[in-house]
């Protein structure tokens, strides 16, 4: 009878044991659902999409029903009349995660910002060309002017607003007071012309700029007339040479943008000239 009451004692305490153990069952899967919801939480606040993509795979995997591999030995340990209703295994469904809108908006605003910075890159890509192109402009005309004694009276620049080619107008272009061109002007306005056209998509400005001395009878009243007809004269006679018409421009700035001081003669020759401006198109982010 001992013998009956101690198997009875012990039978009785391992029903005990396992019950007091399930609720590690449901601690566990407490504990599991809080994890996901605050991985799920933290991949839509996050904006890095490759780390969004990792936490998919890694909630993929970590809710697949390969998971748990001692969950068939917790559910075998004893054999209670409760533990009839828990399976002996189970599989659990892989959790696909949730899209919501702000993951939308995160695709989207990544997308726009991979556009953008495929834009950039075209528009630098241009600029460099484009910079290439001034730059070869430059040196033909440069070695034009110095093999035909125009070193003095030709001088260009890259600037941010594009190619410069500032002409002086005496002796060259204009007599004094006049906006008909002078004979020896043709060859080197040719020149320009055809080298103008190496690229016809950029606008073409030219620009009349006089000293400050006031006109006193002639043709033209103002500086400002006698700026204008000089920009428009040497407009007309690029259109002549074959420089399409809609990329040209005529302004004339009379004395409003000296380049020396009016003081000295010397200054004031510098100031009489007609600035032929090849526009840029393109500014990539390093350009001034």
């Amino acid at each position: 009878m001992s013998r009956g009451r101690s198997r009875g004692r012990r039978h009785g305490g391992g029903q005990e044991e396992e019950s007091s153990e399930r609720w590690l069952l449901t601690y566990a899967d407490m504990i599991t659902l809080l994890m996901a919801l605050f991985m799920v939480l933290f991949s839509i606040s996050s904006v890095n999409i490759s780390k969004y993509q990792t936490l998919q795979q890694s909630l993929k995997a970590a809710f697949s029903g390969n998971i748990l591999p001692g969950g068939k030995a917790i559910s075998q340990q004893g054999s209670t009349a409760n533990s009839s209703h828990v399976p002996a295994s189970v599989e659990l469904q892989a959790i696909e995660p949730v899209t919501t809108m702000g993951a939308s908006r995160l695709q989207n605003s990544t997308a726009h910002a991979s556009q953008s910075a495929t834009a950039s890159q075209q528009v630098a890509v241009a600029a460099q060309h484009e910079s290439a192109v001034f730059a070869h402009i430059k040196a033909q005309l440069d070695a034009y002017a110095r093999a035909h004694g125009f070193a003095k009276s030709v001088q260009t620049s890259i600037e941010a607003r594009g190619l410069v080619i500032k002409v002086l107008t005496d002796d060259l272009l204009f007599e004094s007071g006049q906006a008909t061109l002078e004979g020896r002007s043709h060859a080197l306005l040719g020149e320009i012309g055809q080298l103008l056209n190496v690229d016809e998509t950029h606008p073409i400005d030219v620009e009349g700029n006089t000293d400050s001395v006031p006109i006193h009878g002639g043709v033209y009243p103002s500086n400002w007339e006698l700026s204008t007809a000089r920009a428009s004269t040497v407009v007309r006679f690029l259109a002549e040479r074959g420089v399409s018409p809609h990329r040209l421009t005529a302004t004339g700035y009379a004395e409003q943008h000296p380049l020396a001081s009016n003081a000295t003669a010397a200054g004031r020759a510098r100031n009489r000239r007609v600035e032929i401006v090849m526009k840029r198109i393109y500014r990539s982010e390093s350009e001034p």
